[in-house]
């Protein structure tokens, strides 16, 4: 079985370049979500079919994996508006709220409940979280509707994890993809087609874009992301996901010319201080018992 921290590096790697790829081609957010769920489909399908690796989900896991697309589509057209209503750095910070709700979430439904040294991790990667973006921002910030969207959108990143890991616990990780991608790739052309997004009549290096971010940004990021989510806690994984606001300044200074500063060196040494403290002084994490490694 492949290591799980491993594989949660190379998923947070990859997903890290979703962010700058949008930056760099200026199309709407919510076509571009949409095109890496749709060419994300289209990537694993032929491996699917020929492989023969696709498992029909029994009844009861039915729901679930359907409100496991619909909440990750959510999650990506929320996220996208919240930014319109306010700004990118308000609706960054907000989001990345979702590691509190998964240990609330965890507390409430789940057996694992959170530690002491989890809450702690948490706190110190939130407080790297504010010092990365500017305590100018968190200061600065109003109850307005960007706000409570942003929020919205933490909730539903938390809940896509909680959801999805109880899931992947009864079901290999191709089938619950293939299944989820498909439903999260109807919605959002139906939310495009809602609000007149444009979907049509690229130039040749927006597609390219499109199937960097449909390959990289979605296949390879999730299928480790979910691989990882399959032997490790929930928790651990979400407060990791962290991570993703570095990796994508390092891509941002790499790819666009973005500056690094000073702050967010300072803020980014924090997060990762506030990861660390969730996986050092403890036994390694015991795989799911309940997990098949498919």
């Amino acid at each position: 079985m492949s290591n799980p921290r491993i594989n949660l590096i190379i998923g947070i790697i990859s997903i890290s370049i979703f962010p700058v790829l949008v930056k760099w081609a200026p199309v709407s957010g919510v076509t571009s979500a949409f095109y890496r769920m749709l060419l994300g489909l289209l990537f694993l399908l032929p491996y699917v079919l020929f492989r023969r690796k696709f498992t029909w989900p029994t009844g009861t896991l039915w729901l679930p994996i359907l409100l496991c697309g619909v909440i990750f589509a959510s999650d990506i057209a929320v996220w996208n508006l919240s930014i319109h209503y306010s700004n990118a750095t308000q609706a960054t910070l907000l989001t990345n709220l979702s590691p509190v709700w998964v240990g609330v979430g965890t507390f409430l439904f789940l057996p694992d409940k959170p530690g002491s040294r989890f809450w702690l991790g948490t706190l110190v990667a939130l407080i790297g979280m504010v010092v990365l973006i500017g305590i100018d921002t968190f200061t600065s910030m109003k109850l307005d509707l960007g706000f409570a969207l942003a929020m919205l959108s933490g909730v539903l990143y938390a809940s896509y994890i909680l959801v999805s890991k109880t899931v992947l616990n009864k079901i290999d990780i191709v089938s619950f993809m293939t299944i989820s991608m498909a439903v999260s790739s109807i919605y959002l052309f139906a939310i495009c087609l809602v609000f007149d997004q444009p979907i049509w009549h690229f130039e040749p290096v927006i597609w390219g874009v499109f199937v960097v971010q449909g390959l990289v940004c979605q296949l390879i990021g999730w299928l480790t992301i979910n691989s990882a989510m399959k032997q490790m806690d929930a928790k651990s994984v979400s407060l990791s996901l962290l991570s993703q606001a570095v990796v994508t300044g390092i891509f941002a200074w790499m790819f666009i010319g973005e500056e690094i500063t000073a702050q967010m060196i300072a803020g980014g040494v924090v997060i990762l201080i506030g990861i660390a403290i969730t996986y050092t002084g403890r036994k390694k994490p015991a795989l799911d018992q309940e997990a098949t490694g498919k």
